[in-house]
């Protein structure tokens, strides 16, 4: 990441800050989920979901996955998360990936409802993120569910609808896709409380 897109980014945060942590509406198929973003301890990754989502991007997009016990046979490390992403017709228009804000810096932690920003390696996060169903520890910084110990960024919790959450991840599934995904029909900012 660039230092002018970084320090760009973090003004962007530092003025958001002021007025308190902003609360972001999804509104999907199954009903809303509002989650509140922790700006002073995630900076980086707060604005980045900003930006997808005043950037329209999540609009069209969809909860595409659901971890659940049963589904992951393979994983010595289990996890319960769902997992949405950008409109995927919008994939090429998104933004380069973003610093991985650990949570052995943050101090945040992966409890139920904890909203993390997906990715495969360090520094490779960009528009999909997942909700904790349940409190997930191998998520954390030296957590074992990724093989490089270093963890995921959580960076905001839901606030309500975490019934639309469960709804989500007990929707069908093939391996863990959802099958069909669940749309994602609009996502805003709504205040700084």
């Amino acid at each position: 990441m660039s230092r002018l897109l970084l320090l760009t980014m973090l003004v962007g945060v530092t003025a958001l800050a002021q007025g308190g942590n902003p609360h972001v509406i999804l509104r999907t198929q199954l009903g809303e989920i509002e989650v509140e973003l922790d700006v002073a301890h995630a900076p980086i990754t707060v604005e980045n979901f900003l930006r997808y989502v005043r950037g329209w991007f999540y609009d069209g997009g969809e909860f595409h996955r659901a971890v659940t016990m049963q589904n992951q046979p393979d994983n010595a490390v289990k996890i319960e998360v769902v997992q949405a992403g950008i409109n995927p017709a919008r994939r090429k228009d998104g933004f380069p990936p973003i610093v991985l804000e650990r949570t052995s810096k943050t101090g945040l932690r992966h409890l139920d409802g904890t909203l993390s920003m997906a990715r495969w390696g360090p520094d490779t996060g960009t528009s999909d993120f997942s909700i904790c169903i349940g409190d997930q520890p191998s998520m954390d910084f030296g957590g074992k569910r990724n093989p490089d110990g270093q963890g995921f960024a959580a960076f905001g919790h839901v606030v309500r609808g975490m019934d639309v959450a469960h709804k989500i991840q007990a929707q069908p599934v093939e391996g863990q896709k959802l099958t069909p995904p669940v749309r994602i029909l609009g996502a805003m900012v709504v205040a700084a409380k």
